[in-house]
């Protein structure tokens, strides 16, 4: 598969060495693997420790525990892009959860926590999950119910989270909580570390769409005993940490998307040149060859917004009001393309595009979660909106 382009103007050398050390690990360990592994709706643990040798895990964490020294935005573009080109959405999103689980640790966590238990995540050792979401609402984070009481040493978690990613076996869940049962809206919200074996935690797997071999879990919790020192921050100030955490992860989102778009342009690409109708190539047909360009003008236009993004965010330790509307901007850009091109690909395929074992197929089932995922396309405009003071 032909490599999806990129302007050299933003990569350095290691950037270019970092891509082809993923390119060989999706190759290597990935694609052999992946059609069974959606299938079975599950994946080796091993996998895990085998990613994080190849320095996958550690992007964007302090080398004193394992993370890789001197990375960037454009490191965690190239590896989002990367992994995409296995075609599984539900694969990546597991063996990466904790992209999202673990910064609240690393960013907030006591110096005692940290040396505890960002190791074991980053080696692979142990997984970690993030659980936001909650049955009565998705993306109004400010009116979670779930429930964290001080009770001496400890603190008494009660309540719910739905749809979370590696919610089946994670080791460690990093849950936003209201710790102020009296306030309203995003006061009183706090972030703990909950681990996987607490007495009270019940966990039951999700069937979906997609992302058949993603472990997408509801959670309960039911007078869960967690440490006062497994407070990822200052009691209450919890809402302002899990907005900082979703910036980061709508990038990957978008990086995502993309490199799934690219995925069924070149799948597309490939069926037309092979595929013969009415005496000459799918590809010979003009109208097949329009489209084909339609794919990649939408490709090129968010690979273009990506790039900008990451270089804005690397100058930016925290993101002002317009770039956190690009963000928002772009995870609605390129998850769009992302849909555009798996409609595209499966249409040109035809009847075999419809069939379960081609990458288009499995992408375009797995559309919707990128574009609810981490914050809907909706949620996504009123907030530019406002940051934009539209």
């Amino acid at each position: 598969m032909q490599e999806l382009p990129l302007n050299p103007a933003w990569y350095r050398p290691d950037h270019l060495d970092f891509r082809e050390t993923v390119r060989r690990f999706v190759a290597r360990e990935l694609l052999p693997q992946v059609a069974a592994w959606d299938e079975a709706g599950t994946f080796p643990r091993e996998l895990y420790a085998r990613a994080a040798e190849t320095g996958l895990f550690g992007l964007g964490f302090p080398a004193e525990y394992g993370g890789v020294e001197g990375s960037d935005m454009f490191h965690r573009l190239i590896a989002s892009l990367e992994l995409a080109q296995c075609g599984s959405g539900g694969l990546v999103a597991s063996l990466m959860s904790h992209t999202i689980g673990a910064p609240p640790i690393a960013e907030l966590g006591s110096a005692e926590l940290k040396a505890r238990v960002l190791p074991q995540i980053l080696s692979g050792e142990k997984i970690s999950a993030l659980a936001i979401t909650e049955p009565s609402g998705g993306s109004d984070v400010a009116a979670l119910r779930t429930t964290a009481q001080r009770d001496g040493d400890h603190w008494l978690v009660n309540g719910e989270k739905t749809y979370i990613t590696s919610g089946m076996r994670a080791d460690y869940l990093t849950v936003a909580v209201r710790t102020d049962p009296a306030a309203r809206g995003p006061r009183g919200l706090s972030v703990l570390l909950v681990e996987g074996d607490v007495p009270g935690l019940g966990r039951s797997l999700l069937s979906k769409m997609g992302w058949w071999a993603s472990d997408t879990a509801h959670l309960s919790f039911s007078d869960c005993r967690v440490p006062v020192g497994n407070l990822l921050g200052v009691e209450g100030a919890g809402f302002a940490a899990v907005m900082q955490n979703f910036n980061a992860e709508r990038f990957s989102l978008a990086a995502s998307a993309l490199g799934f778009a690219w995925v069924c342009y070149q799948e597309a690409l490939a069926w037309a040149r092979e595929r013969r109708t009415f005496g000459q190539r799918l590809a010979d047909h003009q109208v097949i060859r329009h489209r084909l360009v339609d794919m990649r003008t939408r490709i090129e236009a968010s690979r273009a917004l990506l790039e900008d993004t990451a270089a804005r965010m690397n100058q930016q330790a925290a993101p002002d009001a317009g770039l956190v509307a690009s963000l928002c901007m772009l995870k609605n850009a390129a998850t769009r393309t992302m849909q555009y091109c798996a409609d595209a690909a499966v249409q040109i395929e035809g009847g075999m595009g419809y069939m379960r074992g081609t990458q288009a197929e499995r992408i375009y089932r797995e559309v919707k979660v990128n574009m609810i995922g981490g914050g809907a396309e909706e949620i996504m405009k009123d907030l530019a909106a406002r940051q934009l003071e539209l």
